[in-house]
């Protein structure tokens, strides 16, 4: 079973920006897609960008625009760029490939 860990949340002001990563324990992206997932208190956990293996993206609704999600295949991680951030953004973010959960990192945007 694939080992998935995000990092890079925290604090941030409305419109401020926040990069977070997902390590793989092995060489996945290059033959699996992944995807980032986010929870907000008290809500259903809503899928926010997908990743192929071939680098094609898509992303919610509601973070199209904003959100970047990329790879980095020789480092076997998978990163989300998030700019102009809202309060509405606040969650905890998961990554998910291959059955297999990270442990979550929070995001907080708050003034």
């Amino acid at each position: 079973q694939v080992q998935l860990v995000e990092s890079g949340g925290g604090l941030v002001q409305p419109g401020g920006s926040l990069r977070l990563s997902c390590a793989a324990s092995g060489s996945i992206f290059r033959s699996h897609g992944m995807n980032w997932y986010r929870q907000a208190p008290g809500k259903q956990r809503e899928l926010v960008a997908t990743i192929s293996s071939a680098g094609s993206t898509n992303y919610a609704a509601s973070v199209k625009g904003r959100f970047t999600i990329s790879k980095d295949n020789a480092k076997n991680t998978v990163f989300l760029q998030m700019d102009s951030l809202k309060p509405e953004d606040t969650a905890v973010y998961y990554c998910y490939c291959l059955s297999s959960w990270g442990q979550g990192t929070q995001v907080n945007v708050s003034s």
